[in-house]
C-alpha cells in the first residue's frame, strides 16, 4: 500500500548549503527576479553567511523531503531586536527562504513548513514573526494569519 502522505520533514544541516542557496535563488527567480540576480555573487555572499548563521544556531531551515531528496523548505531567523509594544523580549523571528519545487506544489507543503516555523516560534516564546511576501505566497500568508504592516525601504547606493 502507498503511503498517503509520502514527505518527511527535517530540519537542514550543514550538508543542506547547496540546496539552501540554490532555493534561495530559485525563490527570487520565481518572482522575477532572477535576471536581476548575480547568482555567482549571491552563492559567494550567502554560503559563508548561512553557515555562520547556522553555526550560531540562529538561523533554522525546515526542510520537506521525498524519497531522500529535498523538495521544499522555509527558513527561521533569530533576529535580536529591542523589546517594544508588540513584545517585551529581546527576540524576533523572520521567515524567510520559502520555497517548493514546481512540481511538489499545491500539496501544502509551504503551508506546514510556515507552521513549523510559528510552532519554534512559540517553543522559544517569540511572538513577532514577520516577513516578505510574494504576490503568489501572500494569500497562504493572510490565512496564516499574517497582516499588512507599514514598513518602507531605502536600496542606499543603488543606481537609479
Amino acid at each position: 500500500m502507498k503511503n498517503a502522505f509520502p514527505y518527511t520533514f527535517r530540519l537542514a544541516t550543514l550538508n543542506d548549503l547547496e540546496t539552501l542557496v540554490t532555493h534561495r535563488f530559485e525563490m527570487f527567480s520565481d518572482m522575477g527576479m532572477g535576471e536581476k540576480m548575480d547568482i555567482a555573487a549571491m552563492r559567494k555572499a550567502f554560503i559563508p553567511w548561512v553557515k555562520a548563521q547556522m553555526e550560531a544556531g540562529t538561523y533554522l531551515t525546515f526542510l520537506a523531503e521525498q524519497d531522500g531528496q529535498v523538495v521544499a523548505g522555509a527558513a527561521l531567523m533569530l533576529v535580536n531586536w529591542p523589546p517594544g509594544h508588540l513584545d517585551a523580549s529581546p527576540m524576533r523571528g523572520y521567515l524567510l527562504n520559502v520555497y517548493t519545487h514546481p512540481e511538489h506544489r499545491r500539496k501544502g507543503l509551504a503551508r506546514m513548513l510556515v507552521d513549523q516555523v510559528m510552532d519554534e516560534c512559540r517553543r522559544r516564546k517569540i511572538k513577532a514573526l514577520s516577513l516578505h511576501a510574494s504576490e503568489h505566497g501572500r494569500p497562504m500568508y493572510e490565512k496564516l494569519g499574517f497582516q499588512n504592516t507599514n514598513e518602507m525601504r531605502i536600496i542606499l547606493g543603488a543606481e537609479t
